[in-house]
């Protein structure tokens, strides 16, 4: 049991009725969860408003209200309520005072930008523990703990769900935790309640904007510029061309790093590498670390993810020669994530799957002058008939050879979709082909490789499953592509037999 003014600290409240000297039995946010003696932090979410469930809160036992509205509560069973200005930004300090500031005992990590974040992430916790660190992450694809790997619904979790990781965290000894800090993780007060020990910016471009997002992106900007006022050191990407704007108001120390001359850690004779079934590049490092990077990530935003991870990790004391180990050996599952099926092409899967991350990483692989650049992706159902068409005219404008398959046709027709994404085809000469069963298409896609072709398999990136008529059935590409070979070299051997 805890004092309720212990969980009141680093925020202004009023309390309008009862004493802020209750004791508190556990903090709640969610009225079906409620317990004798709780806190119960009254949220207005998207589709329903905890001060609507106020009233039956305290007749289910709920010791202390914490809202932000006016609340019509029972006379007969006194209780002690909290006025705060914005419950969610309440929430954040109370959780964090509830798990004992767990965050205050390691060193927070944060990565925001619309691209980017997640290959950083794990970049930088594969360098750090190749140096000895041990590291939690939090992010896109899941949240890991040591041997504990939770997917994630948010990219940046409720503040309640994320002190709670910290607190795990710290309990298993973390020296350090790296997280995806989203925008609408900061819009909703996801991240307030500790410091970042190191903020970082990787870049930023219109995205996230409509309905229960951002209304515009100014408002997209600004979220993002709010980590430069919640961090003690911020590294800003000084090439992109907004980075004055994300921290004009800053109140951290700041370092930047790019290939412009001015940046404070720089990149530059950026080369690309290309060997026998994976892609490559290799640059220089000057200014704030000095060094020769190499790294079986393709393209120049892998030099800009391998920078920031460098950036970080210097701050860490990591040396220069594990620096440069890590990052040769690096992988970021279903991102331009390579899977060595031949000496001849080379194939790799990526989480693409809109129109903007589709034309990045062709236009990207074709500055590997391939053979032929092959891509085989679907779009998912239920979804915005506009990304089906612009994936299939970004396609067809840059591949020389499309395969369209299905992806998660979720309670659509996958043929439909397909058909969605061929009218977008239809507006340039590029060649395609569809086969609807996504193990077929991959099958045709490696049994008719060429020498020197890049292939990619688009959209579906560290998912391991499809989506179908609300039911998710296990499907890995990496799985795929293991039975496919297994298939492929039975039927050698069943022919060398005959």
């Amino acid at each position: 049991m805890l004092k309720c003014k212990d969980l009141l600290k680093g925020f202004e409240y009023e309390c309008i009725s009862g004493s802020t000297d209750t004791m508190v039995s556990e903090v709640v946010n969610d009225s079906r969860n409620i317990t004798k003696d709780c806190l119960f932090i009254c949220i207005t979410g998207a589709n329903f408003d905890g001060h609507s469930a106020a009233a039956q809160a305290v007749e289910n036992g709920a010791g202390v209200l914490v809202v932000s509205k006016d609340v019509e509560l029972p006379k007969e069973k006194p209780v002690t309520v909290i006025k705060v200005e914005d419950t969610r930004y309440a929430m954040a300090f109370i959780s964090a005072n509830y798990f004992g500031n767990p965050a205050d005992s390691m060193k927070i990590i944060g990565v925001t930008g619309t691209k980017g974040k997640t290959t950083t992430t794990y970049l930088v916790k594969y360098i750090l523990e190749n140096a000895g660190y041990k590291v939690g992450l939090v992010g896109t694809i899941e949240t890991i703990i040591g041997d504990k790997v939770i997917p994630a619904s948010n990219t940046t979790p409720e503040s309640f769900v994320l002190q709670q990781y910290f607190k795990e965290m710290k309990d298993i000894g973390c020296d350090a935790v790296v997280i995806e800090a989203s925008s609408q993780g900061f819009k909703m007060h996801r991240t307030q309640g500790f410091t970042f020990d190191y903020g970082i910016f990787t870049n930023i471009e219109p995205d996230h904007i409509g309905p229960n997002e951002h209304a515009d992106f100014a408002e997209y900007l600004d979220c993002k510029a709010m980590l430069f006022r919640q961090c003690k050191v911020g590294i800003v990407n000084r090439d992109d061309q907004h980075w004055e704007k994300i921290v004009k108001n800053h109140t951290c120390e700041l370092e930047t790093y790019g290939f412009d001359a001015q940046a404070d850690l720089r990149a530059s004779d950026l080369k690309l590498v290309t060997g026998a079934g994976f892609l490559g590049i290799d640059f220089k490092v000057s200014g704030l670390v000095n060094m020769e990077i190499e790294t079986d990530i393709p393209g120049k935003f892998s030099a800009y993810n391998a920078l920031t991870a460098i950036a970080i990790c210097r701050h860490f004391g990591v040396k220069e020669e594990n620096i440069k180990k890590a990052l040769l050996g690096a992988k970021v599952k279903g991102r331009i994530e390579m899977v060595k099926v031949s000496d001849d092409f080379t194939l790799m899967i990526d989480y693409a799957h809109n129109a903007m991350a589709l034309e990045s990483l062709l236009t990207t692989l074709k500055e590997y002058n391939p053979n032929r650049l092959v891509c085989l992706f679907g779009c998912g159902g239920n979804r915005s008939k506009l990304r089906r068409y612009e994936m299939g005219e970004v396609s067809g404008k840059l591949a020389d050879l499309t395969i369209i398959t299905s992806d998660n046709p979720r309670f659509e027709e996958p043929q439909d979709i397909i058909d969605d994404i061929k009218t977008g085809i239809g507006k340039t000469d590029g060649k395609y082909i569809e086969i609807c069963d996504r193990k077929e298409a991959i099958k045709y896609a490696i049994t008719h490789g060429q020498k020197g072709d890049i292939i990619v398999l688009a959209g579906k990136g560290h998912e391991d499953y499809q989506e179908i008529k609300g039911v998710k059935y296990p499907m890995d590409e990496r799985v795929l592509i293991h039975e496919i070979l297994e298939e492929i070299n039975s039927q050698v051997i069943d022919n060398m037999e005959e």
